[in-house]
């Protein structure tokens, strides 16, 4: 009897083992993934203004990878569970791994980045042309040199970071479907919970690390060792900057491979064994051994593929399971792809500082709700209807939460002809027309009125250019440059002015801090809700359609949230664009400035009409899952109903048998 035990103990602990590593690998591909994933969001406004884009542009390059995850979702989803998914997974790390090269690739292919300035290296004090002149003839644009004008055309290289992004979206396909039914199959049930928990939070940590390495990347200059920084008149703080975006996409590339060589060493299958004295692990074999032959010859590669699909779509609970996400993710996707740009805006902070910002107050919180959701799952052995109500709850309440974002704002930046009068008199609804950005203290300059290369003067207001602002005089070279004798910031003459857009004040920076306090406060309680929701899903599905469901699930995410959303979203934040940038052949750039106020709208109160929106549906759900009884629950009422009876039965002696393992319960009933 000694001996079965030991081999149990020895087999099991082997099993034991190779779901860890399996759990161990799968955990650095969510790394790897979501680490070049939001290192991709973080850069996308690096992006828009190296190759001078739309934000609907953009929101295209964002959804491409959407596509690609669109492609084969389906088909790895179903026939990827009858393959062998460890080697699958591996392979679709390699692919990300090209595709971020590729991202990449046009940095080495297009000639140096140039910015709209009216003020050249060469400039010095006895070469003054972008300063106010009336000796200058009177010109609305620069004259465009042909030669310039054949360069601008490579700025359609854009089009090989979308595919470079549509392959990393192909190569993410298999991770999740393959790896969370993998874990399903292999993994004891009341482990899965924690299991999840575990992958979640490298779904963080990875953000994490890609924020603080975008954070970095940004505050190089994109052309950094083939131009001299000292010669540039721009900070990371304006809007015409850009980082070294693509020294990202090489470092997730190698990340991307590495993480994909423990894959091609692990089993294609597992046994599942429950470890307890009264299994035989000899007879446990065969059986599985026959019950997998079984199997195969009952089924085909696509034989259960149309019954699987009309049993899904007759769930009631996983159909509105569906709609809820559908609504939620479009919210939820426009939010965290554009969030970078809207917190620059908002509070005139740089790319860099927002994004480290982001890194060090929401991630974190998030990680900790993740894994102390999957360990209360786990440990009080929370049920799917449980689940259900918890979810629900604490969805609801961060979404009320999230309403405080609305109060913590701040105004446009002032900018003379713009959102301000020459007068310092707040415009209630601004608006860009050419002949209006224009004053009396400047009307003899002759400035060019299509330009954009801000001057902040020493009374807080900015101006459109030093001689916008009827600078005369500049003193300094680089960002340290001076203009002096400005007469648009007082008429005497006895005013300065210098680089870039005035700060917006501290007051600002106060409610950006408020924001992001509340941020972790609403991140946290978001991630608790994560978990159980997620397992609603798991388990309202049959064990034989898990993988198909779950892989239907990322499908509708993508068709109907993932690639539409940044796509329109970004053409509604294109309408609150103020200021659009100008190339050298007159065509139309990147957006400088936005109405802040309009932006704010469009940004917060589109996705809570869409949230709120989602919480009927949702509600729904709770009151179905109330009515349905699950497989756990039935086991489990009749192994109290068994003892019950046998008690009975064997009432002389008054023995309760209880039989530990759920599928052994065959025994019980044999004996009744």
């Amino acid at each position: 009897m000694g001996e079965p035990k030991r081999i149990v103990a020895t087999h099991g602990m082997r099993c034991f083992s190779k779901i860890k590593m399996f759990l161990l690998a799968l955990l650095g591909a969510y790394l790897s993934k979501s680490l070049s994933g939001i290192y991709m969001n973080s850069m996308l406004t690096q992006i828009e203004r190296q190759f001078n884009i739309p934000t609907s542009i953009v929101g295209l390059i964002n959804g491409s990878f959407e596509i690609g995850n669109l492609l084969l979702i389906i088909f790895v989803s179903y026939f990827g569970t009858k393959l062998h998914r460890p080697i699958m997974i591996g392979i679709g790390c390699v692919v990300m791994g090209l595709g971020c090269f590729l991202i990449s690739l046009p940095h080495f292919l297009m000639g140096r980045y140039e910015y709209e300035k009216t003020i050249s290296p060469a400039s010095n004090l006895s070469s003054n042309s972008f300063l106010c002149s009336g000796n200058r003839t009177k010109t609305l644009t620069p004259t465009p040199d042909p030669a310039e004008c054949a360069k601008e055309i490579k700025s359609s290289m854009w089009i090989y970071v979308m595919v470079g992004n549509l392959i990393r979206g192909i190569g993410e396909t298999p991770i999740m479907p393959l790896g969370i039914s993998y874990i399903e199959d292999f993994a004891k049930s009341e482990n899965s919970p924690l299991y999840i928990g575990i992958l979640e939070s490298g779904k963080i940590f990875g953000p994490l690390i890609g924020l603080f390495l975008a954070s970095f990347c940004a505050t190089i200059y994109v052309d950094t060792g083939s131009v001299n920084t000292d010669d540039l008149t721009i900070t990371p703080t304006d809007t015409r900057w850009v980082g070294a975006w693509w020294i990202g996409f090489l470092i997730c590339a190698g990340v991307n491979i590495l993480t994909s060589i423990p894959f091609f060493f692990l089993p294609k299958t597992l046994s599942k064994y429950e470890l307890d004295d009264n299994v035989d692990v000899t007879k446990s074999d065969k059986e599985e051994k026959h019950l997998e032959k079984a199997n195969k010859k009952k089924r085909g590669l696509t034989k259960d593929f149309l019954p699987f699909m009309r049993s899904l779509s007759c769930n009631s609970v996983y159909m509105l399971f569906l709609l809820v996400t559908v609504i939620q993710m479009n919210a939820f996707v426009p939010l965290l792809t554009f969030l970078p740009k809207y917190l620059e805006q908002q509070y005139g902070k740089s790319t860099a500082e927002i994004i480290f910002l982001i890194g060090a107050y929401n991630f974190t919180p998030v990680c900790i709700g993740y894994l102390v959701s999957g360990l209360i799952m786990k440990k009080f052995k929370i049920t799917v209807k449980k689940a259900a109500y918890i979810a629900f709850c604490l969805s609801l309440t961060e979404y009320l939460l999230s309403f405080f974002n609305f109060m913590l704002t701040c105004d446009n930046f002032p900018v003379a002809g713009l959102t301000a009068s020459y007068q310092h008199e707040r415009i209630q609804q601004p608006l860009y027309v050419e002949n209006k950005v224009l004053d009396d203290c400047n009307t003899r300059c002759n400035c060019l009125t299509k330009t954009w290369d801000p001057v902040c003067g020493d009374s807080g207001l900015a101006y459109m250019s030093a001689c916008h602002a009827g600078c005369e005089k500049s003193v300094g070279t680089g960002i340290n440059m001076v203009f002096q004798n400005c007469t648009c910031i007082r008429p005497s003459g006895n005013s300065s002015a210098v680089l870039g857009l005035c700060n917006k004040g501290p007051g600002c920076t106060v409610k950006l801090q408020y924001y992001f306090i509340m941020t972790m406060i609403t991140s946290f309680i978001f991630s608790l809700a994560a978990i159980p929701g997620y397992m609603v899903l798991l388990r309202c599905i049959k064990s034989e359609e898990k993988s198909l469901g779950v892989g239907l699930h990322a499908f509708f995410m993508r068709v109907f949230a993932g690639i539409p959303a940044p796509i329109y979203f970004g053409a509604l934040i294109d309408t609150t664009c103020l200021y659009w940038g100008t190339l050298k052949c007159g065509e139309q750039g990147a957006c400088r400035m936005y109405d802040i106020n309009n932006f704010r709208r469009v940004y917060l109160g589109l996705p809570a009409a869409l949230r709120g929106s989602s919480y009927l549906p949702a509600f729904f759900i709770v009151l179905l899952v109330r009515k349905l009884q699950f497989p756990e629950e039935v086991d489990s009422a009749e192994l109290k109903v068994a003892e019950v009876k046998l008690t009975e039965k064997e009432s002389g002696c008054m023995v309760v048998h209880r039989s530990p393992v759920v599928e052994n319960n065959r025994e019980l009933k044999t004996r009744l």
